[in-house]
């Protein structure tokens, strides 16, 4: 008797993600309008200022420099152990494969490439534009300052703007311009406001960025953010190019459909013509085994007789003796004849 396996919490995981749908109706894509558009002018406009207030020396650099003499990191010495684990939310290997991983598999549930390719989009522009700006401007960071009240620009550093801030923003940015309802966009975009605001505290905590550094940061990440709905129509189009690779690769052998089996008729009987009696003949003798060949099992090897006409044969390996007075079948025992005489 044969019973069926209970299925397991893995198998009815399994089964309720087969009735997802392949990609879902409500998802939307943010689009370019007017608003977005404002808010992009405004940000450039303030990564404008905060680069003019440092350039020029203003009360923003007096402002670092009473920040990294009050040492956070000795006043509040207790929750270092913290800030050195919470800072690792803003470096870019770790939150990338994290967000990565998370975005993977939404990609494979969704049959869709784009929440792949457009934390790609944002990582390439976070590296060109930030880092231009941190090898262009090179200002060095509070531990490697050499002039008090300088704004230490242009020898040689790479910290303005703040990198980790500005990862922060767009690694968990990403996460709620990706989401698929707008409830969730809103509590996405407050929980990674809240997340990029922290690590941007935490490097000033820890005395590796001025606080010019972070502010900066922090509208470089937001401009990436905002600019991407301009980059949407190039990720359909890359999304469009490798789905059509991939058809493309199947179609010349890497998945080949078995071709379609045609069935074969089986030919039609002939008829068989009656022979005459040369041919008969003619037919009989070539049937005939030649001299010295042995005809098959199943062919008689002589004329039929009659069963009564045939010699008890003992069989191979039995027990019985050979009985040697046996009389053989159909002829008259000695007791039946009759007797002559008186």
């Amino acid at each position: 008797m044969r019973t069926e396996r209970n299925p397991t919490r893995l198998d009815r995981v399994f089964a309720r993600l087969d009735r997802e749908p392949e990609r879902p109706a409500h998802l939307s894509v943010p689009r370019t309008s007017r608003h977005r558009t404002v808010l992009v002018v405004a940000a450039l406009a303030f990564y404008l200022a905060i680069v003019w207030l440092v350039v020029t020396t203003s009360w923003l650099v007096r402002l670092d420099w009473q920040v990294m003499f009050f040492r956070p990191y000795q006043q509040w010495a207790s929750i270092h152990w913290f800030v050195d684990y919470y800072v690792v939310l803003g470096q870019r290997g770790p939150t990338a494969v994290m967000v990565a991983a998370w975005l993977g598999w939404r990609s494979w549930r969704q049959h869709t490439l784009r929440p792949l390719l457009t934390l790609g989009t944002s990582l390439l522009l976070l590296n060109i534009t930030v880092g231009a700006a941190k090898y262009g401007m090179g200002r060095l960071g509070p531990h490697y300052a050499t002039v008090i009240g300088s704004n230490e620009m242009g020898l040689g550093g790479d910290i303005f703007p703040s990198g980790h801030t500005a990862n922060a923003v767009v690694t968990w940015g990403i996460l709620a311009y990706l989401a698929s309802t707008p409830w969730a966009r809103r509590w996405l975009s407050a929980i990674s406001a809240v997340t990029s605001l922290g690590v941007g505290m935490a490097t000033v905590y820890l005395g590796t960025h001025w606080l010019s550094d972070v502010l900066l940061g922090w509208v470089a990440g937001l401009l990436i953010l905002l600019a991407l709905p301009w980059f949407e129509p190039l990720i359909a189009r890359t999304e469009a190019y490798a789905f059509d690779l991939r058809d493309r690769w199947r179609a010349r052998g890497g998945a080949r459909a078995p071709a379609p089996v045609t069935p074969v008729k089986a030919p039609a009987p002939a008829r068989l013509k009656p022979l005459t009696a040369p041919q008969n003949e003619t037919a009989a003798r070539e049937i005939t085994p030649a001299h010295g060949v042995r005809p098959p099992a199943y062919l008689a090897p002589g004329p039929h007789t009659t069963r009564s006409e045939r010699t008890p044969v003992t069989p191979l390996g039995s027990r019985r003796p050979p009985q040697s007075d046996r009389v053989v079948r159909g002829t008259p025992s000695p007791a039946s004849r009759p007797v002559t005489g008186g």
